[in-house]
């Protein structure tokens, strides 16, 4: 078994996901009272937001840069970022360590192909929403992405700040999801992915006969595989 590396706290709520989601996974694959191996990092989110917020991405690539050589430096054989926006670092990170960076786009973009999808909607952050890096690595898979009105994602960016990162979850805020999921429909979206790790706390698919795509869970997967064989 490979050592999984988790750079996570990106934020807490979802990193806890990862973690539940890798054990299990290996605990499915391999039964008994088999887990998983890991190496994992977890950074206070709160520096990353100021970061974000003042648009200084190349500090916030230094940050996550330092992050991932410590869990080069704990044994891991490979690397998650456990959130879809830092992932706009992604490349800067991967040329910091030497060990292979499993990559939040290229995952989903698998899945979205084995169900036979071209166009998806994509949900997540402003800046996963509206800048290139998510949407031009579907892109690179043949998969068109759509990405709601402004309004809209105004509206999304802020329940995952406000509540979801936090932990909180109510009815209000599913409902506003689940409207602009079927407006994304209305659009042409074949399905929809939850490009922001947190969101699968919200709504899943028991809300929606719309497929979704939850990145973490996607992402896990991936480890899962990449740490067996």
């Amino acid at each position: 078994m490979k050592t999984i590396g988790l750079l996570g706290g990106m934020s807490w709520e979802s990193t806890v996901t990862y973690y539940q989601l890798v054990n299990r996974g290996v605990g499915e694959r391999l039964g008994g009272w088999h887990c998983a191996e890991i190496a994992m990092f977890s950074v206070d989110f709160n520096e990353y937001v100021d970061c974000m917020r003042a648009g200084q991405w190349d500090r916030i690539g230094e940050k996550l840069s330092d992050g991932a050589r410590r869990v080069e430096a704990a044994g891991a054989d490979l690397l998650l970022i456990c959130t879809n926006t830092m992932h706009k670092m992604a490349d800067v990170v991967a040329g910091s360590v030497n060990i292979p960076l499993i990559h939040i786009g290229d995952a989903t973009a698998e899945a979205v192909k084995a169900d036979g999808l071209s166009s998806v909607g994509l949900l997540g952050t402003a800046f996963t929403m509206e800048d290139g890096f998510l949407r031009d690595r579907l892109a690179g898979h043949g998969i068109e992405t759509l990405v709601p009105e402004k309004e809209d994602r105004d509206r999304v960016h802020a329940i995952i700040f406000d509540e979801l990162v936090k932990g909180v979850i109510t009815d209000e805020s599913r409902a506003e999801y689940l409207r602009i999921i079927n407006d994304l429909r209305r659009r042409g979206a074949q399905g929809v992915v939850l490009g922001c790790t947190e969101i699968g706390l919200l709504v899943g698919p028991d809300d929606t006969d719309l497929p979704l795509f939850d990145t973490a869970v996607i992402h896990a997967g991936a480890a899962v595989e990449a740490a067996l064989g």
